[in-house]
């Protein structure tokens, strides 16, 4: 039986086509989760509704039957996603963060265009940032100041959005709070999601005292694999086509090469992988990693 306090998750987005980037990690979590008999989320974040498309959702549900992988909780299909595990459902959740947040004083209207924006070096004018009645305007986007945090002064913008201009709160919000609200304990993403990580941890940190649970998150063990890239060098997306796991399946290409990649990308050879119960046992040593962390 599984441990009932253990939980991994698969964290898609239907914004696309689902890439071979996105089935590696699905694999990670897997095989990371059975070393540790812990149960795995299926979680479709979908707050984005200009991009999401049906086929999108369907995609997630096919992939995951492709690689021959499985989940302990989370929707049976596309129309049970919709009925009961949509982020739509928890938008409340989310909204109540937000309210929380701008309690902290941190809180500012972002009125800069995104140009505007880099013409400051990614860093927002302090003289731009207004406060109080301002956020309350409409069509404006609210950004959290993190000027007193050097940890988090990094090469990419840091006094990040947490609610967009159209009222929907951002995806670090509500990508912390579902882990909250679901007891995520296991976070294994790629290494672009530093950042977001770090972003995450930042809003929690600001969330603890009127949230203990935000501790939960702190205490998270996490690991940000390397990510595989193209012929160019470039990260793996959803707009590449030809990395596509649904091209991959329509090509008759096993879900064993997507085994051999997720052993390349732990710094295990793929040699000898031919299934997935290889990879589970040729991973003992990522496993290790991650359980020390």
């Amino acid at each position: 039986m599984a441990n009932q306090h253990l939980l991994f998750r698969y964290a898609p987005t239907p914004s696309g086509y689902l890439h071979v980037g996105n089935g590696i990690n699905f694999v990670l979590n897997y095989v990371l989760a059975r070393q540790l008999n812990a149960r795995i989320l299926l979680r479709i974040d979908d707050l984005d509704a200009d991009r999401k498309r049906p086929e999108y959702v369907r995609d997630v549900f096919d992939c995951i039957d492709y690689l021959g992988l499985t989940y302990d909780l989370g929707p049976a299909g596309p129309d049970d996603f919709e009925a009961r595990w949509s982020q739509i459902h928890r938008r409340d959740l989310y909204e109540q963060q937000l309210q929380q947040l701008r309690t902290t004083g941190k809180i500012f209207a972002s009125l800069l265009s995104r140009k505007q924006l880099q013409a400051h070096g990614n860093r927002y004018p302090t003289d731009c940032r207004l406060m109080g009645a301002a956020l309350d305007r409409p069509e404006t986007a609210w950004r959290i100041s993190v000027d007193e945090a050097p940890l988090w002064r990094l090469d990419e913008e840091t006094d990040f959005v947490v609610r967009r201009r159209d009222g929907v709160p951002a995806y670090q919000v509500a990508s912390l709070t579902d882990d909250i609200f679901f007891g995520v304990t296991h976070l294994i993403r790629g290494e672009d999601l530093q950042l977001s990580t770090r972003m995450q941890a930042y809003l929690a940190n600001l969330l603890l005292p009127a949230n203990e649970k935000m501790g939960a998150f702190l205490g998270a063990q996490v690991w940000h694999h390397p990510l595989i890239q193209d012929a160019g060098g470039r990260k793996l997306s959803k707009s590449a086509g030809s990395t596509a796991l649904t091209s991959w399946r329509q090509a008759g290409i096993p879900p064993v090469m997507v085994y051999r990649e997720a052993a390349r990308v732990s710094g295990i050879s793929p040699a000898g992988i031919q299934s997935l119960t290889d990879l589970e046992q040729a991973i003992s040593v990522v496993f290790q990693t991650v359980k020390e962390s």
